[in-house]
């Protein structure tokens, strides 16, 4: 006797006194009964057993619920005997299970129902396969895209161009790039969704050349193809191939989108390309944009970084809504451009607004005080930060207290610092102590320190160059000497001194002693002109910078030839009178440059904004904004 026959057995010998209601159940009172609520088997036999009883058509049951239910449970042959009875095409009840499983929090279950249908013969067909991908795709199951990848041979969907797209973006997301790029290969139709997928995963592993060999070679480019290829050079820092990238993509006529306007931004903010980013400030706005935090978060950063921090404050101004993103990046460009004051000012003000500081905030407010020599009140916010607000302190924050100590000439204290880390001190922090050494000539703690970086980070070619200048500078020119002999044994090389400028959008790049540049003579004539200028308001070479044994004339050739130097130079005679000058530099700026720049912004009348790997120097009318040099 089937179950649904017991059911009606057992429900027929119920006396009918003991039977809350008497009345024989009809097709209007069972939809006010488990009908469409039922969320068990048992209920569902229950309610099957009444649609018997009453003579009520099987399809007053809904299969899609039917399925929902019993999907996962021992009674799937009973769910799909009703659904094989009250649906014309069974499997489109089962793929709309499987869709709805595969877009859960629980895509395993899509999983599981996909095995019970195959174990029990429910035909396939490619949605089915859709809603696996997905689910597998949600899981990063690469395993479970290789079994999906053997149904669709073996059931001859190969020519599915959504299902092979659909496979390749599984088999990148679970980290499986070398099968997906077999796949793609082998696809015998292609679009641009296609190779969209493969340049976005490559880009994420980093694999930019060979992102760019298929950008290349695409028959057929959209504005998202432009957009992650520019952001991949972005990403693999090379910025000015983003921008050489994006100018290309609009003479291609093409309109970025919120993402592409993103990436460029991030690659102005890398090269002080402030023309270009300028453009795409307007771009934005005119493009509604404006409302978009990422938008006006990386447009701070732009502004930030090419030293225009009254532009940035607009942004800052005009934002509706302000992240602890925002706020962070604004007070850490106040104190990187020389305006400490101010960034604790605003940090006061975020605090005002109920905007809980997060660990970027503090590296801000921490090198705001280091730079203005605050050192009880650098103490007080690293104290504050696990005190009042549960940040545990990492490796930066400890590298900035290092910094701070380390200007204020406490190398004692750093030193016991660095020893009470709770954490291990990395080559940053060691780097930052004997950075302090080099300033305040103690050469017996840069010897300490240089012990550890050796360790840490031996190939860091600008720890050596710093032992070697303390001893330079100590007139120690055998150890001096040995220091550099080091260095050519453990292969290191010295970074060359490189400088970059953005002129009419387009960014020039020079290197210590560079004469490649087409303008290489207007250069030098010009430089000549200024030195003259300079000489007669008192310069005088500083050629202890200069920590080589070598003659004198020879010193003041290179310093002549600094990269910082050649860049600005180019960029008075490629610019009208007035327009502000802002290079961007790889190293630290010497003080010879420092000087000599001073005098240079009072001669020309401009403004002369120089970022090296330290901070910003915004030279006006023959005076810094750095409070100290260092």
């Amino acid at each position: 006797m089937s179950r649904c026959a017991l059911l009606l057995t057992s429900s027929s010998t119920v006396p009918e006194t003991h039977q809350p209601n008497s009345r024989k159940p009809t097709p209007e009172t069972l939809e006010n009964t488990l009908l469409y609520t039922f969320k068990s088997p048992f209920e569902l036999k229950q309610i099957h057993a009444q649609i018997i009883k009453t003579n009520t058509p099987t399809s007053a049951l809904r299969p899609s619920h039917v399925a929902s239910v019993c999907a996962l449970t021992p009674s799937f042959p009973y769910a799909r005997k009703i659904i094989q009875l009250t649906a014309n095409h069974e499997t489109d009840i089962w793929n709309s299970c499987l869709k709805d499983f595969s877009e859960s929090d629980s895509p395993n279950d899509a999983v599981r129902l996909f095995n019970r249908l195959c174990t029990y013969g429910v035909c396939l067909n490619a949605f089915t396969l859709t809603f696996l991908i997905k689910a597998c795709t949600k899981l990063s199951d690469g395993l479970g895209g290789r079994i999906v990848h053997g149904f669709i041979e073996k059931l001859g969907f190969q020519s599915n161009l959504f299902l092979q797209n659909s496979l390749v973006h599984l088999y990148v997301v679970s980290g499986e790039v070398d099968n997906a790029r077999q796949l793609f290969d082998k696809m015998p139709d292609r679009d641009v969704v296609t190779w969209n997928i493969m340049i976005k995963h490559l880009v994420k592993r980093g694999d930019v050349d060979e992102a760019y060999g298929l950008f290349a070679t695409m028959p057929e480019r959209n504005v998202r193809s432009w957009t992650s290829m520019i952001m991949g050079f972005v990403r693999g820092g090379r910025p000015k191939d983003a921008i050489e990238l994006f100018t290309r993509m609009e003479e291609e006529r093409l309109c970025p989108n919120e993402v592409t306007v993103v990436a460029v931004l991030a690659a102005c903010a890398d090269l002080c390309a402030l023309d270009l980013g300028k453009k795409i400030h307007e771009f934005s706005n005119r493009s509604g944009f404006k409302r978009n935090v990422r938008v006006c978060n990386t447009l701070l950063d732009m502004y930030i970084k090419c030293g225009c921090l009254e532009a940035a404050c607009g942004v800052f101004e005009e934002m509706e809504n302000r992240t602890v993103v925002s706020w962070s990046a604004m007070i850490q460009g106040l104190a990187t451009n020389g305006k400490g004051e101010e960034a604790l000012t605003l940090f006061s003000k975020m605090i005002q607004s109920q905007i809980k500081p997060n660990e970027v905030t503090f590296i801000g407010l921490l090198h705001a005080c280091s730079h203005m020599g605050m050192v009880n009140a650098g103490r007080e916010y690293f104290a504050s930060m696990s005190r009042d607000y549960g940040i545990v302190p990492q490796i930066e924050h400890y590298g900035c207290m290092v910094d701070l100590l380390s200007r204020a000439g406490l190398l004692k204290e750093a030193r016991e610092f660095i020893k009470n880390m709770h954490i291990k001190p990395n080559g940053v922090v060691w780097g930052t102590l004997l950075g302090g050494c080099r300033v305040h000539k103690n050469i017996e703690l840069a010897e300490e320190a240089i012990k550890h970086l050796l360790e840490l980070d031996p190939l860091n070619d600008g720890y050596y160059i710093v032992l070697s200048n303390i001893y330079a500078e100590a007139k120690r020119w055998e150890d001096a000497a040995r220091v550099r002999k080091l260095m050519r044994e453990n292969g290191v090389k010295k970074t060359p001194g490189s400088s970059s400028i953005s002129v009419n959008s387009v960014v020039h790049e020079f290197v210590a002693g560079d004469e490649t540049h087409p303008q290489t003579e207007a250069i030098q004539e010009r430089w000549e002109e200024l030195l003259e200028e300079m000489r007669i308001k008192g310069y005088v070479p500083n050629t202890s910078v200069v920590l080589l044994d070598i003659e004198e004339s020879e010193k003041v050739r290179f310093l002549f030839r600094h990269s910082e130097k050649l860049a600005i130079v180019f960029g008075l005679i490629s610019t009208a009178n007035g327009t502000p000058i802002r290079v961007m530099k790889n190293l630290r700026v010497c003080e010879d440059c420092h000087a000599a720049l001073k005098l240079i912004s009072e001669i020309v009348d401009r403004e002369i904004v120089v970022r090296d790997r330290n901070r910003f120097h915004c030279f006006k009318n023959g005076a810094c904004s750095c409070k100290d040099f260092w």
